[in-house]
């Protein structure tokens, strides 16, 4: 036979554009609009109806950048069509086009009543009439809430565009109106419209010489023939028949099974404010709710108690509705996090609160735990999670980044993942590869075919919804689920929650293989670095919130000072907030960052005050000066977690003159500054050795091209080390003070940025440390702080939460060469037997790594880079311009404890006030590598005192825990602070605790007041 294959395929493509795509509707009857628009930031319903409107014609542009306008639909249901027995919709055409749902206009209706009915966004335009509960009258009167959104992405091209700032996005309008109409559903057209989709859709992804394709086509083709395209709803009944024998033929017996959950990947500020989310979150939920009304089978999984707790502060009726449909198991809180948060820059004690605040808000309003950890978009994977979502009563893990990777591909798609401390979590990666599914032909071929386990394991998990920009699953999509429960050639499809695809997979696949440590995402290597004062108040916040929560307990149990529990949590939750995986990683519209550094500046000063009263109360009147140290580690003679009078150091800092530079000289290292502002030697009197390689130097800064091939404040590409400015020059050197303090002052310019570097060395301080101010004014540049150090290292240690990870510092295979660009918190260390060197910092997160063998003596220099700013033109054309303050530090002759150490002491300087008394630790810990991470009080507001601490060293590590103030006994709890058995190697006494912790091992203890 002939192959006619692609003439009728392209008969078919052109029947379904011009024709059947054009007869949904029978009947289509204009209703009258009215509008007003919002002067300035939305405005809610109880207002917005008592304005003045004016009538609003279709085709009158309309919506200036981030505006609303408010309609107002008014109109009167015809006689006939009360009792015709059609579905009956109003259609809105906002002006929005077909393509990216979520990224432009869209809009939510609203009765007249004050209640939510539906959104309506460019995929699902409609709002069934009888949602507006029209009286016998037939008289149509409600609401429309329209967000004139702008598309920032531009298509995906990342030029720079003014949208993303309202300052500077115009008041053009975006969109032009094409009026609401009433309008007859022709429901026997829809439905053949999504037997075509799935059928074709399918019938595209088969190999040719299957029998199977060559049955659709033909029968798509009779479809065809029946079809009069003059009558396309007068034959579309004969069109369905024609489908329904392909339509019902079974699926192969061994056909992948995939579980399909309605989902919304919003994200909580990205391409749109915090503020707009609110209103996405709003409009997705209310479409949700709308189609379990009609759908009673459809599930949705929902994650991030953030939104919801939006949606119950601004939109209460509408999160009563939730309720319920909660409880009827169709809409179900998935992923126990306050938000999906990034998981690289995260402090170890952020990431707890991520589930603290996310599982219990899912438990007090809704009575559901959750027991998966849901974080499908995420830059990566920190190899801390497995223990931390254990330690939160979490079971499974799911996620779908991992598939993004540039250059290799993960190994499994169910698996066991193995944290840094021994803790495995069952984990699963879609292999449909997306988050954001519509059930097409292509996504579901797709899984089958890269599915991984096949022979062990038969079932994957697909989350379908228009997401990113929200909108979530439509009608079009639970039909597509309905025709593939059962179809030959395609997976089979079944609608259902995470958890009964979890619990389906662990059962089928109870041994599966081992992914251990972090999951490293080989793209977005960026991230660690964009909008610094975003990561800069971060940083900050997460040290203020551990002061606050320590001198607020201490004050409580020492003096009784009333504990601000209410302040503590609102503060963290904006905190975890902004942890957000598009607001921390710097991938936001300038917008979001404007937002995240004001509300950094307002939680610095709330916190402050917290703290300042706090240690006030502690220390009482009087003039003896003490000094507050929050640091787990005792520091210049004052215990950690207390406050006791200054130490006085024995000696000051020796300075000499050399060769138009200085030498620094504490009796504990010794530094040489050259004429250039560099560090050309770093040694410690404790091991005598030189820190820097032979020729090479510290305090190195280079400025790289910053070009990445596309997403540009997310991506590093490789390349950039192509390009490179050497900025070893100093304008000036110069020494600022001496004494207690060495200060040489460097300035330099870096391009067309001014830098002044203040080199300093305290008295009995072991590391040297390096101020940068900088007025950043760069486009496409990347600036790198280096040190070249004389380390033979074949790997690096890195801080994360918890514990830390090593990295290879070769490139021997693809996975190691792709982590070019990697990420540590406050510290990294480099180190040979015997040997280390630490470097720390105040507020950086991207660092590399790398080795070189030298000529002249064969030893190998290893040298240690920070990146400290990036200058990428999108999303926000004008990241990072202006001034910065960024502090690193490097301590040579440092192990891991040192390292460790290091780090609290560059994020947690000592704070000085005058007082009456001092104040002795809540808790005293024998053995330094047990570090205690959180001292507070109890969430149940018990006034119990929980605190949390790690082995930190990475080694079996033994010591004791003891209480200072009356207790009545000690439990072991897990992140939600709920009792459970003590692990092995802890023994609870009866105000003390001893402790054998295995390598990188959390432990929340319980002091019972």
């Amino acid at each position: 036979m002939h192959d006619d294959r692609h003439l009728t395929e392209a008969r078919l493509d052109r029947f379904v554009r011009e024709r059947l795509d054009q007869a949904s509707y029978l009947r289509s009857l204009p209703l009258a609009v009215s509008g007003w628009d919002v002067p300035d930031e939305p405005v809610p319903f109880s207002e917005a109806i008592l304005q003045q409107y004016r009538p609003v014609t279709s085709g009158e542009p309309w919506g200036a950048p981030w505006s609303t306008r408010w309609l107002h639909i008014t109109g009167q249901l015809p006689e006939d069509l009360l009792s015709s027995g059609h579905r009956l919709e109003i259609v809105a055409e906002l002006g929005y086009s077909d393509e990216m749902p979520g990224f432009q206009c869209e809009g939510i209706a609203w009765h007249r009543d004050g209640s939510i009915l539906k959104a309506l966004s460019p995929r699902n335009k409609y709002l069934p009439v009888e949602r507006l509960g029209i009286g016998a009258d037939g008289a149509i009167d409600f609401y429309i809430e329209a967000a004139a959104n702008p598309d920032v992405a531009q298509g995906w091209t990342f030029q720079p565009n003014p949208l993303g700032d309202k300052a500077t996005a115009g008041k053009k309008p975006l969109y032009v109106f094409g009026g609401v109409a009433l309008a007859v559903l022709d429901e026997t057209v829809w439905e053949l419209r999504q037997d075509v989709w799935t059928l074709a859709g399918l019938m595209h992804e088969l190999p040719t010489e299957l029998p199977r394709r060559h049955e659709i086509l033909r029968a798509l083709e009779r479809m065809l023939d029946v079809m009069d395209p003059d009558d396309v709803s007068g034959t579309a009944a004969a069109g369905r028949e024609a489908l329904a024998g392909v339509l019902s033929q079974p699926a192969y017996a061994s056909a992948h099974q995939i579980v399909a959950t309605g989902h919304a990947h919003i994200d909580s500020a990205w391409l749109w404010p915090v503020r707009e989310t609110i209103r996405k979150c709003a409009r997705t939920f209310s479409n949700v709710v709308a189609l379990m009304d009609e759908h009673p089978d459809f599930v949705f999984s929902c994650s991030s108690a953030q939104q919801l707790s939006w949606i119950k502060e601004f939109y209460p009726e509408l999160f009563e509705r939730i309720k319920l449909k909660v409880a009827a198991g169709q809409f179900v809180p998935v992923g126990g996090m306050w938000v999906e948060s990034d998981t690289n820059m995260p402090g170890s004690e952020a990431m707890a609160r991520q589930f603290l605040e996310g599982k219990s808000f899912f438990r007090r309003e809704f009575g559901v735990d959750c027991k998966e950890a849901w974080l499908p978009d995420s830059f990566g994977y920190s190899g801390a999670l497995p223990q931390i979502v254990a330690s939160a009563g979490i079971d499974w893990f799911l996620t779908q980044k991992i598939s993004w990777n540039q250059v290799n591909v993960m190994p499994h798609h169910t698996f066991q993942w193995e944290g840094i401390d021994g803790t495995r979590v069952f984990t699963h990666f879609p292999p449909a590869d997306t988050y954001n599914s519509e059930l097409s032909g292509r996504e579901l071929a797709h899984a089958q075919s890269n599915y991984r386990e096949k022979g062990r394991s038969n079932v994957s998990l697909v989350p379908f919804g228009w997401g990113d920009g929200g909108g979530g699953p439509t009608r079009e999509m639970i039909a597509a689920a309905r025709r593939t429960g059962s179809l030959e050639g395609s997976p089979a499809v079944r609608m259902g929650s995470a958890k009964s695809f979890f619990e389906q997979a662990q059962a089928e696949y109870p041994a599966p293989p081992v992914w251990l440590g972090e999951m490293y995402l080989e793209l977005h290597r960026g991230t660690y670095t964009s909008q610094s004062n975003t990561k800069k108040g971060n940083r900050r916040s997460e040290h203020l919130l551990r002061e606050a929560e320590l001198w607020a307990a201490t004050a409580a149990v020492r003096k009784g000072s009333a504990y601000p529990a209410a302040e503590l949590k609102r503060l963290w939750q904006l905190v975890l907030l902004q942890q957000f995986h598009d607001i921390l990683p710097g991938s936001s519209i300038a917008w979001v960052h404007q937002d995240a550094e004001r509300n950094y500046a307002a939680i610095a000063q709330q916190l402050e005050g917290i703290i300042t009263s706090s240690m006030r109360a502690l220390v009482g009147e009087g003039d003896t000066q003490f000094t507050f140290n929050a640091a787990p580690h005792e520091r210049s003679g004052i215990p950690a977690l207390a406050a006791a009078p200054a130490v006085s150091v024995d000696a000051p800092v020796e300075i000499s003159e050399l060769d138009g530079g200085y030498v620094l000289d504490n009796g504990i290292i010794r530094a040489v500054i050259d004429s250039n502002g560099l560090v050309t030697s770093l040694m410690d009197y404790a091991s005598g050795r030189e820190a820097i390689a032979p020729g090479g130097a510290g305090n190195h800064l280079e400025l790289h091209r910053d070009t990445p091939n596309a997403w540009d404040a997310w991506d590093i590409d490789e390349f950039y080390r192509h390009n490179v400015t050497d900025c070893r020059e100093a304008r000036s050197v110069t020494l600022e003070s001496a004494g207690w303090d060495a200060v040489v002052v460097v300035e330099r310019l870096i391009g067309a940025s001014p830098l002044t570097q203040r080199i300093s060395l305290s008295a009995g301080s072991p590391s040297l440390t390096i101020s940068n101010h900088i007025d950043w004014q760069e486009s496409q540049k990347l600036l790198k702080l280096g040190f070249e150090l004389d380390v033979r290292a074949d790997r690096s240690a890195s801080e994360t939460q918890f514990g830390h990870v090593f990295r290879p510092t070769h490139t021997n295979t693809s996975w190691e060469a792709a982590k070019f660009e990697i990420c540590a918190h406050r510290w990294i260390h480099v180190a040979e037997a015997g040997y280390g060197v630490a470097v720390s910092n105040a507020a950086t997160y991207g660092h590399d790594v790398t080795r070189a063998v030298r000529e002249a003596d064969g030893g190998t220099t290893t040298t240690v880079r920070l990146s400290l700013l990036r200058a990428p033109k999108s999303p926000d054309p004008f990241t990072d311009r202006g001034e910065h303050e960024l502090v690193v530090t490097i301590r040579p002759g440092a192990q891991i404890a040192d390292a460790v150490e290091e780090g609290y002491r560059t994020n947690l300087a000592p704070r000085s006030i005058s007082g009456a008394e001092a104040v002795e630790p809540l808790f005293s810990v024998f053995n330094a590598a047990l570090v205690v991470e959180a001292v507070k009080l109890a969430e149940d507001g018990s006034g119990d005192v929980v605190v949390r601490l790690y082995e930190s060293l990475g080694e079996r590590s033994t010591g004791l825990i003891r209480a200072t103030f009356p207790v009545t006994g000690v439990e072991v709890t897990n992140l939600l602070e709920e009792t459970v058995e003590a692990p092995v190697g802890v023994l609870l006494g009866a105000d003390s605790v001893e402790l054998t912790l295995r390598p990188f091992q959390i432990l929340t203890l319980r002091f019972k007041r």
